[in-house]
């Protein structure tokens, strides 16, 4: 086989995975939304306030500590907003 063959076609394979892994990732990011007020202690994502790191919350369900869910799930969740309190 073409030496020359096979190093195009597998710099024509990763070039293409590198952009479909992209793609995946942006439409990923816009499938989902913050969600205050259902984390538990030392389980959120992140914070407006007293902290700003993941997995700093003191207490659960902390109206300004936020997880991440899947868009649109938020609202079905006991407690949960997608505003911050």
């Amino acid at each position: 086989m073409n030496r020359r063959l096979v190093a195009t076609s597998t710099l024509a394979a990763a070039v293409t995975l590198a952009i479909v892994a992209q793609t995946a990732t942006v439409r990923a990011a816009n499938d989902i939304e913050k969600c205050y007020g259902i984390n538990a202690a030392g389980k959120n994502d992140c914070k407006a306030g007293a902290h700003d790191c993941a997995g700093h919350a003191t207490k659960a369900r902390d109206p300004q500590s936020f997880v991440l869910v899947p868009a649109g799930a938020c609202g079905k969740i006991a407690g949960g907003s997608t505003k911050s309190g």
